[in-house]
């Protein structure tokens, strides 16, 4: 099975292409839905929109100045907890307080970087900031004494494999690269390991591997591992054949390394939690591109164990995707409808659920969800940190903005949000993997927000 049809995907990728080198050539489509008809329970989904010239509209990369920093909501405050990473991906908090950062990237992916497609997208990603070599570290950041400032950053862990996903289950420390799961012996209090890591299992990669992070959480009692694997592909393009274990969430036996598929149709799912007051688990998932700007919405969701989401063959449940054939309606017609639109092509990535107590009240219990920014979409969508309420383990209400400037007024992006944390003090941490920091956000009128600001002004 192949998504219609291979010379039109070309087409579209070297009109693309034109639309970068000649801006005055490109797609004028823009949005004209209001802004909360692409979030919420119930997003408005439009008429697809099919065009030769699809819609380009990458945002350079052009980091924060050292004066600079993005803009937090009313009430809310931000500081450089650590800047001079590279390419800081995703965050996880130690027990003890000890804040890890991936400072990762793509891997080599000689089968997805093949003909013209490939080529141009090669050029955006660049741009965008997205092209660097990986460092395949785990770098671990200490600040014991909670003033925004660490005072121990060390390299925790080395020459990894474009590393994603982290979770420790009592002495045991796992680390999901792009293509296994591996499990390290962890002390607490160690501010590195050497010995190298045992691999518990495989999981999909290869030299095609499109969409590359593999994020991983683990059960609430521990015995299990849940890793998220993205789809080879937009809409199958490549062949169902090439999606085997892939668009899905898997479950990993962590004693065995046994595993099995959780949930699938799944594009490209990446944040995972579970829900405080349900004890559900939850994830964010990018959806596919190419049927306009405001199709299809980025999404998160509950997971149901054997649920399927609809990828390739539908979106938002039955809505039908005629460009994959053959099709399966057998499948369509058991697609689960998404809980919670996220806006189209917002890059949902980072997902947390608050149980702090540092941060106003009315952000327990919800999600804090790091967007990471759009590049086929006028006008731009995402390149921002969102809350989103919960009541009863349900979403309720149209998100808020809790993190927002990472684009410039030039429309030129700073940064670009990704994983997001809550530190062991109550603060929620945000890797921005453009401007090469992890950003520390509290109340403004805080005892802990006042000394960031005090250890900022004195490095200055």
């Amino acid at each position: 099975m192949r998504a219609r049809s291979a010379l039109a995907s070309s087409i579209h990728s070297l009109l693309a292409t034109t639309c970068i080198a000649s801006p005055a050539l490109a797609s004028e489509v823009t949005s004209q839905m209001t802004a909360d008809q692409g979030y919420g329970p119930h997003p408005h989904l439009p008429a697809p929109e099919k065009s030769l010239i699809p819609t380009v509209a990458v945002a350079e990369a052009k980091p924060w100045q050292a004066d600079e920093a993005p803009t937090p909501a009313r009430g809310l405050a931000v500081s450089r907890f650590a800047c001079g990473l590279d390419h800081p991906r995703w965050l996880y908090v130690l027990p003890n307080g000890d804040v890890l950062v991936a400072e990762t990237n793509a891997p080599e992916r000689p089968d997805d970087n093949k003909g013209i497609k490939a080529y141009f997208k090669g050029k955006m990603m660049k741009k965008a900031g997205a092209q660097t070599p990986s460092a395949n570290r785990i770098t671990l950041l200490r600040d014991a004494n909670s003033d925004g400032t660490p005072e121990v950053r060390t390299r925790f862990i080395e020459n990894l494999r474009s590393p994603f996903g982290m979770a420790l289950v009592d002495n045991r420390f796992y680390v999901a690269n792009t293509d296994a799961v591996l499990r390290f012996d962890y002390q607490e209090g160690s501010t590195e390991i050497k010995q190298p890591g045992v691999k518990l299992t495989d999981l999909p990669a290869g030299t095609l591997n499109h969409h590359w992070t593999k994020n991983l959480i683990a059960s609430p009692t521990g015995d299990k591992l849940y890793a998220t694997v993205g789809s080879n592909s937009n809409v199958a393009e490549n062949g169902i054949e090439a999606e085997e274990r892939r668009a899905a969430i898997l479950e990993i036996d962590a004693a065995t390394g046994t595993s099995r598929v959780f949930a699938s149709g799944l594009r490209n799912p990446n944040g995972m939690a579970w829900q405080p007051q349900s004890g559900v688990l939850w994830t964010v998932v990018n959806e596919r591109d190419e049927i306009g700007p405001n199709l299809v919405p980025d999404y998160l969701t509950s997971v149901q164990e054997g649920g399927f989401y609809g990828w390739p063959y539908s979106y938002y449940g039955q809505h039908v995707d005629d460009r994959v054939e053959p099709q399966r309606p057998d499948l369509v017609a058991k697609a689960i409808v998404p809980d919670y639109a996220l806006g189209s092509h917002t890059a949902a990535l980072g997902l947390v659920f608050y149980e702090g107590d540092l941060l106003p009240e009315k952000y327990r219990n919800g999600a804090f969800i790091g967007l990471h920014g759009s590049w086929n979409r006028k006008p731009r969508s995402g390149y921002k940190v969102i809350f989103v309420s919960f009541a009863n383990g349900r979403p309720i209400g149209l998100p808020e903005d809790v993190l927002t400037g990472f684009l410039s007024s030039e429309g030129a992006a700073r940064g670009r949000p990704v994983g997001v944390a809550v530190g062991h003090d109550g603060a929620l941490l945000v890797a921005d993997d453009v401007g090469n920091c992890v950003w520390r956000v509290t109340p403004a009128d805080s005892q802990v927000s006042q000394a960031a600001d005090a250890s900022a002004s004195a490095a200055k």
